[in-house]
């Protein structure tokens, strides 16, 4: 990835760019490196771009969850002394999105979610039975794609590993299983707050159904669609993923 990655009071992050900044929040699979095409994209657009590690297995266990994920983002952006930011999630990362613009509106200038959790979650709070089995977990990633090719052998790695730390698997049940209690349909009506929302035509672990469901619920949304494309379109089609955010972000002025 280029730019430069800033470790500072605890906080371990990525920034490219200066202007309008634009903070990208990754799921539970997902390290920063999913967003390689956004970062490298929007700085030529005059946005800042900010990536933070979420601590999703270094806080205690009573804290790993989505409420408290979105607390570390408010601190996290007061101590960057960012005023209004405009926010992108995937999947987990579109969950704490959405739970931060409810409790902060004041905060957020527009939110972009794909694949995000908050409505309905398939898969997610699997305890992976057969994690020692490398070919299964292969199978399983690539599944979260249309196209298997983009579970390369690092994205298939980096999960084996994951799954396979009994620390961090017990952090990962424990954010899924947050994830699917903290359901949103009650207060998605009440975030006004610009949304896009971006969906995989072939996703199956957030199915399309969930991307219309997000679009009837939240007041001030708009639901693009990109076809051969699975869990994560920032990954696999990055530059349909951009042309699209970036007509948004144009169109509503942000």
């Amino acid at each position: 990835m280029e730019g430069h990655l800033i470790e500072s009071d605890g906080y371990k992050y990525y920034m490219k760019g200066g202007g309008t900044p634009l903070i990208i929040l990754h799921g539970l699979m997902g390290g920063l490196s999913n967003f390689d095409g956004v970062s490298s994209y929007f700085p030529t657009k005059g946005y800042k771009v900010i990536i933070p590690e979420l601590p999703l297995y270094n806080l205690p266990i009573l804290k790993t969850n989505v409420k408290d994920f979105a607390k570390f983002l408010k601190n996290f952006i007061s101590y960057l002394g960012e005023k209004k930011v405009i926010l992108i999630g995937n999947s987990l990362g579109g969950h704490i999105g959405l739970l931060y613009t409810k409790l902060f509106p004041e905060k957020v200038k527009g939110l972009i979610i794909t694949g995000s959790s908050g409505l309905y979650e398939n898969s997610m709070g699997e305890s992976y039975p057969k994690r020692e089995n490398y070919q299964y977990i292969k199978k399983k990633t690539q599944q979260v794609f249309y196209s298997p090719k983009i579970a390369t052998k690092k994205v298939v790695d980096d999960v084996f590993e994951t799954v396979n730390d009994r620390k961090k698997l017990i952090k990962i049940l424990s954010i899924a299983k947050s994830a699917i209690r903290h359901n949103m349909a009650k207060d998605l009506p009440k975030i006004f707050v610009k949304t896009a929302i971006i969906w995989g035509k072939q996703d199956i672990v957030t199915p399309p159904d969930v991307g219309k469901e997000f679009n009837k619920l939240l007041p001030n949304s708009t639901l693009y669609w990109i076809d051969k494309c699975g869990h994560a379109p920032m990954m696999e089609h990055p530059n349909k993923f951009n042309h699209l955010v970036n007509s948004w972000l144009v169109e509503n002025k942000l």
